[in-house]
């Protein structure tokens, strides 16, 4: 994360919603084998625990249970030009971002909590979508039960909270809503938007 205090994000709901609302990032680990990273979709089973499944046959997979894992969440993002902030000629270009850094042991999951899981992630997903929701029982069960076997659950129990909003918070307000308006016009409407919240 961003070492620079005015980039601190500490606000734990801000970050669990941000998390919840993306329910995607990338698990990192430790394994015998080297350092490890996995793209997983998420989900909240509780204020401070996350669900997760990773493929039978990935890396992380045979290792995790029990592991020291951060997993990590990328939001918008993009370049910022030093000319988008009008002021003196001494500017840099930089990088604005959201991102959000849990820390915690991985555990693996039963089948009855992996199916939970499954359901659960699915379930919030398919609420987003403009039609009827997808479940489970529009498979045939045997499929399910084979395509469960494939993959295995684990929980990540955080301990350890990181969050970074590095919007221009250290520039003038005009300066940071030019960036802003130069990054939309530049095809960076997340940040562009993110960077406007903060007036």
């Amino acid at each position: 994360m961003h070492p620079n205090p005015s980039f601190r994000w500490d606000d734990r709901d801000a970050l669990r919603v941000f998390v919840r609302d993306i329910a995607f990032g990338q698990l990192f680990a430790q394994t015998p084998d080297g350092s490890r990273v996995a793209q997983v979709p998420v989900v909240w089973l509780d204020d401070t625990t996350l669900g997760l499944h990773l493929a039978r046959g990935n890396g992380l997979t045979r290792h995790l249970d029990g592991a020291t894992a951060v997993f990590a969440v990328l939001g918008p993002d993009g370049y910022i030009s030093p000319d988008w902030y009008d002021l003196d000629p001494d500017q840099v270009p930089t990088w604005n971002y959201a991102a959000v850094e849990l820390e915690g042991t991985a555990r693996r999951m039963d089948r009855d909590a992996l199916i939970a899981q499954i359901d659960q992630l699915t379930a919030e997903n398919e609420a987003q979508l403009d039609k009827p929701a997808w479940t489970r029982a529009k498979m045939d069960p045997r499929k399910f039960d084979a395509m469960l076997n494939a993959i295995t659950g684990f929980t990540l129990e955080v301990t350890a909270w990181r969050g970074t909003l590095k919007l221009g918070q250290n520039k003038p307000d005009t300066a940071r809503l030019a960036a802003a308006d130069a990054s939309e016009a530049a095809g960076r409407r997340g940040i562009a938007q993110l960077m406007r919240g903060l007036a």
